[in-house]
């Protein structure tokens, strides 16, 4: 006699208090959740494109429309955003701009897929679509980019000022883009047609008290330490330099010591052989006729002393990172121990001083001979707009080296989203089964770029959209959109450049994390509550 089903009792193979959304449920609350991350960052995008005010838990705030800032100061809880997030730090690492690019086209991959889901199409085919689409758009950018001249500087300020355009430096842009072009052109190395940089090389040091206007690029590095005697001279003039990772001070015994003097007379001779070794210290700095020492670790007050009646010029606690920024500026070796230090261990700087910059004292290490770091000294009557500033500096130099790097450019303001549309558009054409639709589908979310930049400056979008078709089937490739007249234009022209490695690695991420998304059917949360699902009112307000 065989049993019923009701007679066996039910299996738990998972905790109690688990959550499980399957099928369709999953994949729409996953569509939802990238989809609400995108929207949170879309108004920035373009030249008028809108700020974000960001205020955390302790009440700190930043104004900024750079996505990847925005991306990673909001606290997101959801997993899928999470992956969303993801596609804007790549985009930070690998270029240093795009991060909004990358995450609205993710975020409209992933809204024109929910319509193909509603034709019943199956998340493997949209996949295997999108997969083919975003393959041929790295075919199809690199086919329409321009060769850049490493020599042509003009096109590389232009490359700057695009960089920098909407992002609180529209008035100094130019002076900005002069000192990125040359900060990139001092640190980096060109080997016949190659180029690379490393962007740590140029030190962004933010101050505020005075105009953006009067930020400058300064042939050496500027620490934000003061000397640390008064009678230490305010300037020095072929500044000999010793950079020394070790402590100029008696070394404290790791272990505890006990230390009895048993006649009162000792007790000098003990602070006697003190002073005798910190003499010896700066005998031996002296003698190499070092007149500036710049030290990683505390300096003893009577070694300051010693090193003030020498006219010697000290600073102290420098971190690591500027101790080898100094290093490769003023051609230094950084020395861990006085045994061993030597004259050529010095490096060489036309001029150090001691500048107040607002209600600071800083040290700037001046008039380096071919330095291969450089600080660019950014200043702002605010800290938000310092702060904002530094940002879209940070934007051009990551495009400048991008473009110089890989040596390819393209025509912003929309034309290349257009152009590379257009032209899947043809490809999908080609293809015959229900992938068609998915590679169709990706070239429609690729007009989400020129779309916002029409509905970030308030004009039609559709308007817009119909004039770029219009102008990019007359053969017009770099037809964009001009937000400040509303009209349609030649990007090319109006000087709207950016690297080809911007839209090969957003198009790229945001298509492999779309893909990723489609693919999961299934989630299963341990423990956790609240987590948004397609369909709530709170969904739009829970990232």
């Amino acid at each position: 006699m065989s049993k019923k089903d009701s007679d066996y009792q039910p299996v738990y193979i998972m905790p109690e208090g688990t959550q499980r959304n399957t099928g369709k449920n999953a994949q729409r609350m996953n569509i939802m959740a990238a989809k609400l991350v995108a929207e949170a960052v879309r108004t920035t995008l373009g030249p008028k494109g809108m700020d974000k005010m960001l205020v955390n838990s302790l009440g700190e705030v930043i104004v900024t429309n750079d996505g990847v800032t925005i991306l990673r100061d909001i606290e997101i809880e959801h997993p899928t955003a999470k992956m969303i997030v993801e596609v804007a730090k790549t985009q930070e690492d690998e270029v240093g701009d795009g991060t909004t690019t990358a995450v609205v086209i993710a975020g409209d991959l992933l809204r024109h897929a929910e319509e193909l889901l509603d034709m019943n199409i199956h998340p493997t085919v949209i996949a295997k679509g999108y997969r083919l689409a975003a393959d041929k758009s790295q075919k199809i950018l690199s086919g329409m980019a321009a060769k850049l001249d490493l020599d042509d500087k003009d096109v590389l300020r232009k490359v700057a000022e695009t960089a920098m355009t909407g992002k609180g430096a529209e008035d100094n842009k130019g002076h900005l883009s002069g000192l990125v072009i040359e900060a990139v052109l001092k640190v980096g190395r060109k080997t016949g047609n190659s180029f690379s940089l490393d962007k740590t090389d140029i030190k962004v040091e933010k101050k505020t008290g005075a105009g953006v206007a009067e930020s400058e690029l300064i042939q050496g590095i500027v620490l934000d330490k003061e000397k640390v005697h008064s009678s230490m001279p305010e300037q020095v003039k072929n500044a000999r330099i010793a950079l020394i990772d070790s402590p100029l001070e008696i070394r404290s015994l790791e272990t505890d010591t006990k230390i009895s003097i048993t006649d009162p007379d000792k007790i000098q001779s003990f602070f006697d052989v003190e002073e005798a070794m910190i003499k010896r210290m700066v005998e031996k700095i002296s003698a190499t006729k070092a007149n500036m020492v710049i030290c990683q670790k505390g300096i003893d007050d009577l070694a300051q002393h010693f090193l003030a009646k020498k006219g010697v010029y000290a600073v102290r606690r420098v971190k690591k990172s500027d101790m080898e920024k100094l290093a490769k500026a003023t051609g230094a070796k950084i020395v861990s121990d006085l045994n061993d230090f030597s004259a050529d261990d010095l490096g060489k700087a036309g001029l150090v001083e001691q500048v107040r910059v607002g209600d600071e004292f800083m040290t700037y290490v001046r008039e380096c001979e071919n330095p291969k770091a450089l600080t660019l000294l950014l200043r702002g009557a605010t800290h938000h707009l310092v702060d904002e500033i530094a940002r879209a500096v940070d934007d051009a130099i990551g495009d400048v080296s991008s473009a110089m790097k890989h040596g390819y450019i393209v025509a912003g303001a929309g034309a290349s989203e257009m152009e590379l549309s257009r032209e899947i558009k043809k490809y999908a054409s080609t293809l015959s089964g229900r992938e068609q639709l998915a590679v169709q589908a990706f070239a429609d979310a690729l007009e989400v770029i020129p779309r916002t930049l029409a509905e970030n400056a308030g004009l039609d979008p559709i308007d817009v959209l119909t004039e770029l078709k219009a102008a990019h089937d007359n053969k017009k490739k770099w037809a964009g959109v001009n937000v400040f007249t509303g009209k349609i234009t030649d990007a090319w022209e109006e000087g709207i450049i950016e690297p080809l490695k911007i839209k090969t690695q957003a198009v790229s991420s945001a298509a492999d994390v779309a893909i990723m998304i489609l693919r999961i059917d299934d989630i299963i949360l341990s423990g956790k509550e609240d987590i948004p699902s397609a369909g709530k009112d709170d969904a739009t307000t829970k990232y």
